[in-house]
């Protein structure tokens, strides 16, 4: 235990050192912050964007998701794919060109200002709250589980200890990206990935020796070797696979907690060849949080566990020796650090640029601006602090359900309609700014009225009614007024041929993969 704690200590010290070894200063600019002088090349733009895709909640909740419902979890994975592709080739393309500094500015372009306010208030709201919240809560549950026995020393109550945590968590994130902007959360990602990958694929490969190789997967787990689940399913059936779609179009192409490093990017074939590698990550990523969950279930066919979301901590205890659980709880670390600095870094850019830069202070200059963003750092602590408390209520008054799909039903109330406005940005041709604004406010009243009037309808397919319906209120006045030409003369743009051929390969990849784990 000693030793654990030791590498803890040594990993916690190393990033730190990493995030602030070079920090902001008076002199730094806006592009420098909140950009890194657009210089990131393809492999740090593919290493960071997974790193912070990947957080502490695919560990345990996804993993105790895989544990109930198998492979058929890993949709949410590598079916990422498909908005990535779309990214790289069709909305990266759109804002390199009009080398825009966060994707509200795009909104703004093409939807209005005030479409852009509302995008830009609404995603601050929901990283700030909803998103760290519950990745700090997972990283301080997953601390909890592992070392409970040398960490109740912080409080003899659960619920408060694993609080406690996520707040030494979330602030020392805070610190690193505050000192350093951009450049701190991508070196530090850099360190992150490889833990947290080593860390995967050590617990994926002792899963596997512990059930008796691969084929015992199947043996003993078959029935959860399925990506495909029936339409009757209450969470993961098989129409959600165009809810996934369509909710993608969002993730991968108007996020600015992801696409923050490719708007970095040097130029357009370092973007698009960064996102396809890491869509190719996609798949490790996959293996090592669902598989290892799916072996366990063969493992413990006889004596299940009662808490699906025990799952991770479950395996580290029964088959990582004392020793090692240190670099695999680093692992866990890393995935956490890496997706809140990124929300930390990203909410500070929509705030500053989108918020005091074009409404309370327009006369600020690089300083004020980036100064401003520091401080937004500490604020969005604060909110998701908060968050991880709900986070922590609503676990330990259902302690057995995987928490992940609560998460993902009150996330997507919002991202229906940053869909609805990616559609509306890149698809229509002049639609009227203001009607799409009230649909955009409607969206979420149409989310909640459906799932009064069908609560048993699953969260993905409400969604996909949701997203195709407000797209059709705003498309169909806007063909009948413009036509349905596309507004773009290149409807896809690659930036060289091989990057092309990279895409048809990754493409077939994720084809083949439904076609074999059917």
């Amino acid at each position: 235990m000693t030793f654990d704690i030791a590498i803890i200590l040594a990993y916690f010290a190393i990033v730190m050192v990493v995030g602030v070894y070079k920090k902001v200063t008076a002199k730094t600019s806006v592009v420098e912050f909140f950009l890194n002088s657009r210089s990131l090349r393809w492999p740090s733009i593919a290493i960071s964007t997974i790193a912070t895709n990947i957080h502490a909640g695919h560990f345990l909740g996804m993993a105790g998701s895989a544990y109930l419902f198998g492979l058929a979890q890993a949709n949410l994975e590598i079916n990422a794919i498909t908005g990535i592709l779309i990214a790289a080739f069709f909305f990266v393309p759109l804002y390199l060109k009009e080398r825009i500094t966060t994707i509200s500015e795009f909104f703004e372009i093409h939807l209005g200002r005030k479409v852009a306010m509302v995008y830009s208030i609404l995603m601050i709201i929901l990283y700030s709250f909803v998103f760290i919240g519950s990745i700090l809560f997972w990283g301080a549950y997953a601390v909890n589980a592992i070392f409970a026995s040398s960490v109740q020393f912080i409080h003899p109550d659960p619920m408060v200890r694993i609080f406690i945590i996520a707040i030494l968590l979330g602030a020392f994130s805070a610190v690193y990206t505050f000192f350093g902007g951009l450049g701190a959360v991508v070196r530090t990602d850099l360190v992150q990935f490889v833990l947290l990958s080593a860390g995967g694929i050590i617990l994926l490969v002792l899963s596997l020796q512990d059930l008796g190789g691969w084929g015992m997967l199947y043996k003993k787990s078959g029935n959860l070797m399925h990506l495909h689940l029936p339409a009757e399913h209450p969470y993961l059936p098989w129409p959600a696979l165009v809810g996934m779609f369509l909710l993608n179009l969002n993730y991968w192409g108007a996020n600015q907690v992801i696409l923050q490093r490719a708007l970095a990017a040097k130029d357009l074939f370092h973007a698009q060849l960064g996102l396809l590698v890491g869509g190719f990550l996609k798949y490790l990523m996959a293996a090592i949080v669902i598989l290892p969950a799916i072996a366990l279930a063969g493992m413990l066919l006889n004596n299940p566990l009662g808490d699906p979301d025990l799952a991770y901590p479950t395996m580290v205890h029964k088959l990582i020796p004392a020793g090692l659980r240190g670099l695999i709880l680093c692992g866990l670390f890393a995935s956490l650090m890496s997706s809140v600095d990124s929300i930390f870094h990203s909410v500070s850019t929509l705030w500053s640029i989108d918020i005091y830069k074009k409404y309370i202070n327009p006369d600020a200059d690089d300083h004020a601006v980036v100064k401003f963003g520091r401080a937004t750092i500490f604020l969005t602590l604060i909110t998701g602090i908060a968050f991880a408390w709900v986070n922590v209520y609503v676990k330990f008054e259902n302690p057995d359900f995987a928490l992940t799909h609560w998460f993902n039903e009150v996330s997507y109330y919002a991202k229906n309609g940053f869909v609805f406005l990616i559609i509306c940005a890149a698809f229509l041709i002049n639609p009227s700014k203001k009607m799409v604004l009230y649909v955009l406010m409607g969206s979420i009243i149409i989310a909640v009225i459906l799932k009064w009037l069908f609560p048993d309808m699953n969260y993905f397919n409400r969604s996909t009614i949701v997203i195709i319906l407000t797209s059709l209120i705003v498309a169909i006045p806007t063909w009948l007024k413009s036509g349905l030409q596309h507004s773009r003369k290149e409807l896809i743009t690659v930036s060289d041929p091989k990057v092309g051929q990279l895409a048809i390969a990754l493409l077939l990849s994720l084809i083949s993969c439904h076609i074999i784990f059917h």
